[in-house]
């Protein structure tokens, strides 16, 4: 059974994801408009999403393993750019950082989507 550090991180893995993945989540036979709907409802919270992602990336990094921690890390700099750019010293240097990932948003969110269901069932 996954420990509550893992399984903190496998859910935020997964929420992080789906808000990555939405506007192509309807793709996904079954569950797919139903997914789409989640994740356009977790949309309206993204930048919160990507600070909470952050924090508990960096947080988190020993217990749950450096793969989940650092794809956590990536998700919540992403959902979190309009925040990141307000940060003194390293905000701009950051905001550009996340406007780069986010070229690759799509395979980022599969990539956050799987380790997040890997950790909550491992």
């Amino acid at each position: 059974m996954a420990s509550v550090n893992t399984m903190i991180v496998g859910l935020m893995l997964v929420i992080g994801g789906l808000v990555l993945l939405t506007g192509s989540l309807y793709l996904i036979p079954g569950l797919g408009k139903q997914l789409e709907k989640l994740a356009k409802f977790l949309g309206g919270f993204q930048a919160l999403i990507g600070v909470i992602a952050i924090i508990v990336a960096v947080w988190k990094w020993d217990d749950a393993g450096w793969v989940a921690s650092l794809t956590l890390l990536v998700v919540g700099l992403i959902l979190a750019v309009s925040v990141t750019s307000a940060l003194p010293a390293v905000g701009k240097s950051l905001a550009k950082l996340a406007k780069w990932l986010g070229g690759f948003q799509t395979i980022i969110g599969i990539v956050a989507l799987v380790i997040g269901i890997l950790e909550l069932i491992d």
